[in-house]
Parts: structure tokens; C-alpha cells; sequence
């Protein structure tokens, strides 16, 4: 359900604006995604497990507001990630 260490680094070598960034909201947004994919495939087999609907549930609103701070300040790194990721508005 987890993703991996070396998903994770893989995530953020991808993402990251500078070589010691791991913080900004492209990082965080790209790994939450990867976070709620894992999820998601979990829940189509347990649908009744309904602590990881709420922890689903908290992650995509989390990954809203992170897109929404990063629409107001870089709107073009908004689409970018959007487009990376394959994220509807």
C-alpha cells in the first residue's frame, strides 16, 4: 500500500526545483499522487476498509489545497504539473 524509498526518491529527483529540494509543492503534490494511485488500487479490492476511504479522502484534499497554493503563486508550474501527473481540475 506504501509506496517505496525508491519510488519516493524517484518522485522527487523528478520534480525537485534545486538538487536539495524535497518540500516544495510540486514534490509534495507528485508524491501524494503516487500515495493516493497506491490507495485507490488497495480500495478496489477492500472496499469496506473504511479507515484508508478517510485517509484517501484526506490525502486527495490535502493534494487540492497544495494544487491551489501552487495556482496562485506559479500558474505555470500549475499546468505543468497537472499535465505531468494527468490531474483534472
Amino acid at each position: 500500500m506504501a509506496i517505496t524509498q525508491e519510488k519516493k526518491k524517484d518522485l522527487i529527483s523528478q520534480h525537485q526545483r534545486h538538487k536539495k529540494d524535497c518540500g516544495s509543492p510540486e514534490v509534495q503534490i507528485s508524491v501524494l499522487t503516487e500515495k493516493i494511485t497506491s490507495l485507490t488500487n488497495h480500495l478496489a479490492t477492500a472496499s469496506k476498509d473504511y479507515q484508508s476511504q478517510r485517509g484517501l479522502l484526506m490525502m486527495v484534499g490535502k493534494r487540492r489545497r497544495h494544487l491551489n497554493y501552487l495556482k496562485e503563486k506559479n500558474i505555470e508550474s500549475y499546468r505543468k504539473i497537472l499535465d505531468q501527473l494527468a490531474i483534472r481540475n
